[in-house]
């Protein structure tokens, strides 16, 4: 299965803790906001995989059968994939919601003029310190990856700030950690049967109700040839 310790070179963001993947269902989300850190940091920028072999902006859907309880009913949504590897991102871990104004607090970015709250999930076992946002594809920066022209990814500090502001993304959702393969590793456990795919749906990644996220996307999975 996925091998944590390999994660794609340069892969960073808002930079918390390092915990277990495990340890963070069991912490409230105000101790590790507490010792929260910043680092300025990029996506690979690798050479890409050609489009038409790309995992880019589809999800993963994992198998009843697939054998490792990190990634029971996981639906990942995969960033990039490229010689080197794929990295996704967990959509349906939730661990609670917080204030903008306490993560910009945390990371050293403090803006008393924002408002509203954001919903924080365990995006994968590699480097559960880091965090990332994802959301809808209108909205750019200079850190921003496009994953498919509809869903984006950046890790900044400004995206938070824009969120607080209301000039942010129209549909989000922070991530902390990620899921990392190194290469062809996804294409093998692809054909293991451990994961099914599921084209990139906006109302799958952003609205639909987390605890039956699982269950719908297995209901409109792609069975691999």
């Amino acid at each position: 299965m996925q091998n944590p310790a390999v994660p794609l070179t340069g892969a960073g963001g808002f930079r918390m803790p390092k915990l277990g993947f495990g340890t963070w269902r069991a912490l409230s989300l105000g101790a590790f906001l507490a010792v929260a850190a910043f680092v300025p940091a990029a996506l690979p920028k690798t050479e890409e995989a050609p489009q038409s072999a790309s995992l880019a902006g589809q999800l993963l859907v994992a198998s009843p059968e697939i054998g490792d309880p990190r990634f029971h009913h996981a639906v990942i949504l995969v960033v990039q994939q490229n010689k080197e590897g794929a990295l996704g991102i967990v959509i349906n871990r939730p661990l609670g919601e917080v204030s903008l104004a306490s993560l910009l607090d945390a990371i050293g970015k403090s803006d008393p003029g924002v408002t509203g709250n954001v919903r924080i999930y365990a995006g994968g076992p590699v480097q559960p310190m880091i965090g990332f946002i994802v959301h809808s594809g209108e909205y750019r920066r200079s850190a921003t990856v496009d994953i498919d022209g509809r869903v984006a990814m950046t890790a900044s500090a400004e995206i938070l700030r824009d969120i607080g502001h209301h000039n942010g993304p129209k549909k989000f959702l922070a991530a902390f950690g990620y899921t990392g393969w190194g290469p062809g590793q996804l294409e093998d456990e692809l054909a293991q049967g451990a994961w099914f795919t599921e084209p990139e749906n906006p109302k799958l990644v952003f609205d639909d109700d987390r605890e039956k996220l699982w269950d719908k996307a297995m209901a409109l999975r792609v069975v691999p040839l």
